[in-house]
Parts: C-alpha cells; sequence; structure tokens
C-alpha cells in the first residue's frame, strides 16, 4: 500500500514526479515477490524471553551474518558513499537496508522485555534490555539520515519502492538465520522463496536501470497500432 500510494499517486500529485511503465512493473514485481516469500516462509520458533533471545543473538551463524552485515554497512559509509552516493540510488538505500536487520531485531527482543514487565517480571534488570535500545537508537538514527539523503538527490517514486524491496529481504534473511527457520522449510517453500526473491530483484532491476526512459502507455499503444500487417 506505501509503495503504491508513495510511488503511484502522492508522489506525482505533489512532487510532480512521474513514474513510466518500467517503474510500474518493478512496484507490481516487488509487491508480488515479497507477497510470494511471505506465503511461503515458514513460522518463526516462539522466543518467550530475554535469556532465549540472548541464546539466538549468540548463535555463530548470526553472529557471522551480523558482522557480515556490519563491514559492509561500514564499508559503503566510509568509502562508497562520499564518492557514489549522490549518482547511484542503491547505495543510500542499501546502508539502510543492511541496519534496518539490526533494528527489527531489537524491535522483538524490546518487545518480549515489555511483555515480561507487563507480566510482572523484572526484565529492565537484563543487561540486553540496554544493548537492545542502544541498537535500536543507532540503528533507526543511521536509516533515517541515509533514507533522507536519498531522498533529496533521488526520485521519491524509485526510492520508496527500492527500499522496501532491499529491506524486506534483509529482514526475511535475517530472520531466517536468526530464528532458524530453514531447518523447518519444505522443498515446495524454498522453490517458492527463490522465487518471489527473484521476482523483486526484476522488479528493482526494471525500476533501477529503466528509470530515465520516457515511455507512457499512450506512446506504446501508439506504436503496436502503427505496426503495418503482415500480407
Amino acid at each position: 500500500i506505501s509503495i503504491l500510494l508513495n510511488s503511484a499517486i502522492l508522489s506525482s500529485y505533489f512532487l510532480n514526479e512521474k513514474l513510466n511503465i518500467h517503474g510500474k512493473l518493478g512496484c507490481v514485481l516487488g509487491i508480488l515477490g515479497s507477497t510470494v516469500m511471505v506465503i511461503h516462509a515458514p513460522e518463526e520458533e516462539e522466543v518467550t524471553s530475554l535469556d532465549e533471545m540472548e541464546i539466538k543473538l549468540q548463535d555463530p551463524a548470526f553472529v557471522t551474518f551480523a558482522v557480515l552485515l556490519t563491514v559492509i554497512a561500514l564499508v559503503l559509509i566510509v568509502f562508497v558513499a562520499p564518492k557514489r552516493g549522490q549518482t547511484n540510488i542503491l547505495i543510500y538505500i542499501l546502508i539502510c537496508s543492511l541496519i534496518g536487520a539490526f533494528s527489527v531485531s531489537s524491535v522483538k527482543g524490546l518487545g518480549i522485555a515489555i511483555k515480561q514487565m507487563l507480566e510482572g517480571k523484572p526484565a529492565y534488570r537484563h543487561p540486553l534490555v540496554y544493548i537492545l535500545v542502544g541498537v535500536l537508537v543507532l540503528s533507526v538514527s543511521t536509516q533515517i539520515n541515509y533514507l533522507n539523503k536519498a531522498l533529496d538527490v533521488f526520485n521519491t517514486s524509485l526510492v520508496t519502492p527500492i527500499y522496501y524491496v532491499c529491506f524486506t529481504t534483509t529482514v526475511v534473511t535475517c530472520s531466517i538465520i536468526l530464528f532458524k527457520e530453514w531447518s523447518s522449510m519444505e522443498v515446495g517453500d524454498i522453490i517458492g522463496t527463490l522465487s518471489g526473491f527473484c521476482s523483486i530483484l526484476i522488479g528493482i532491476f526494471l525500476l533501477h536501470a529503466f528509470k530515465n526512459t520516457s515511455i507512457t502507455w499512450s506512446q506504446l499503444m501508439s506504436a503496436v497500432a502503427k505496426e503495418p500487417s503482415l500480407p
């Protein structure tokens, strides 16, 4: 809904921004791909306490994933963004998407802490709560900073859908690694998830590669109508 409203409707009326046919098809493919991924995603393991969440966060697979995301994000922030951030739309968006995995995980842990406090348990004494709050504040502030930079430089109708599909892909991947969702996935779900992911990649390609192409539906229909018929 946010993609359709921001990209196709609100940005065209209030910001005088236009989305060509390729961009609209990219938005549709992004929505369809993420929908397929959600349909085939297995249920995550239920985590009911901060102790269980702490064990999940200390898993070697998740630690490796978190370190990899941090290194890539730092490289983009320190080396790539100052040089190519103003010309490549994917730089700022990738930074926001990679950092977004930490914000979602932090919100998950803080939700468990709030639930425990409502049950009368002293969850505020657990040191993990303050670590999650710090990570959440740092990650959200970084996301807002670079998302605003992307919106200042590039077209809103391009930034919003590309950010949506990149963020969704990163968060789903983080959830699979953190909660061990792959262990319960069947072959059909794996194929469906990969198909949805490929649809998202094609949607991003259409949005980014043809952003400067000016083709309208009326031009396309007129070109088809003018084609000579075969004898």
